[in-house]
């Protein structure tokens, strides 16, 4: 049996001073927006938005795939709505990294031909890749 009270005193010990104390995560990302000219509050409006929606977006596909909610056009529209936020969201992100939606969409099509050269998905280069294959 696991005593949980162990367990949430090495959470608390393998957790950083940024997650455990406000005044120490903020003077990261105050340090982060100095040091690297980023807007750290839309890098994080984007992540956790993107987090969020996605979910929302997940939840739908969930239920229909696994709850008998659906397919119809109305939760066709609702997935829409959501894959809507999530571009936004991805726009804040981009924003705070100085990118744009055409520099990333071909970041991701070169990442991808070279992982399945001739455009065609492999099962063993989708589990086994290369170095530096993010």
């Amino acid at each position: 049996m696991i005593d949980l009270n162990k367990y949430k005193e090495f959470v608390q010990g393998v957790t950083s001073e940024e997650s455990n104390s406000t005044i120490a995560m903020l003077n990261r990302l105050e340090s982060l927006e100095n040091d690297t000219g980023t807007n750290i509050a839309l890098l994080m409006t984007g992540a956790i938005g993107i987090a969020s929606e996605g979910g929302e977006f997940a939840e739908i596909v969930k239920k229909i795939t696994f709850q008998g909610k659906p397919y119809n056009q109305d939760n066709i529209d609702h997935m829409k709505i959501e894959l809507g936020d999530c571009m936004w969201y991805i726009a804040q992100a981009m924003m705070a990294l100085g990118a744009s939606f055409d520099e990333i969409t071909l970041g991701n099509t070169h990442k991808l031909l070279k992982r399945y050269p001739g455009g065609e998905f492999s099962i063993e280069r989708s589990e086994n890749r290369a170095a530096g294959d993010r």
